[in-house]
């Protein structure tokens, strides 16, 4: 669930990485072969590492040629940047209908729970795409996703029983900050039980909120 509300200077030859897409898919077959490129990728990862992560192996686990990948992708840096957005999708989904809960609370603790389930649905997977997000130059697209899990939250604090609070957009902020770095960080230790881990942010999010007011 790596994604960040800042903007940090790269190196200009980070910034020289292509990492968009040579071309889109536009008829069903070409759809499916760019999914079938996408999940041999995922797999490698979560069975090899990095280090078995090339772009002739995720072509031979497609049944693809390399040629035919790099019509698509044109490095492997642009292979990864493309399963982490197809990652991401899902999660952005969760949170947003989140928003549609009747209580505040109900909405945050949606929110608590896609953003364990997205890490820990395929841990490995998961653990890899945050460093690789680390390593990348995708700022823009951390704030992009930043940016709409950070309106989901300020929705759910706008509703009739969300906490009082002097600055929601900060406590906003602050929750989306909370979530991200237990569960990260729950992922590069390794741990595996969703439940432990939900009920931990759960806590802090609800602590965090709920007794800032009653301290007002």
């Amino acid at each position: 669930m790596t994604t960040t509300m800042t903007t940090t200077k790269r190196s200009p030859r980070r910034q020289a990485i292509p990492l968009d897409a040579r071309k889109q898919p536009t008829q069903r077959r070409a759809a499916a072969t760019v999914e079938a490129i996408l999940e041999a990728a995922a797999r490698i990862l979560e069975t090899s590492g990095l280090p078995g992560y090339t772009t002739n192996a995720v072509a031979e686990r497609a049944g693809v040629s390399v040629g035919s990948l790099y019509q698509y992708f044109p490095n492997r840096d642009a292979l990864t940047a493309a399963l982490i957005e197809r990652e991401s999708v899902s999660l952005l989904e969760d949170i947003e209908a989140a928003v549609g809960a009747p209580t505040c609370e109900a909405g945050l603790l949606a929110m608590v729970h896609a953003a364990v389930i997205y890490q820990m649905r395929r841990p490995a997977l998961a653990r890899v795409l945050d460093f690789e997000e680390r390593r990348l130059p995708l700022d823009e697209r951390d704030a992009r996703v930043g940016e709409r899990v950070h309106a989901a939250v300020l929705r759910a604090l706008g509703l009739a029983d969300a906490p009082q609070l002097d600055d929601r957009e900060t406590a906003a902020h602050d929750v989306f900050a909370m979530v991200h770095g237990m569960v990260d960080a729950a992922g590069e230790r390794g741990e595996t039980d969703a439940d432990a881990l939900e009920a931990r942010v759960r806590r802090a999010v609800i602590g965090y909120l709920w007794r800032t007011e009653q301290r007002r």
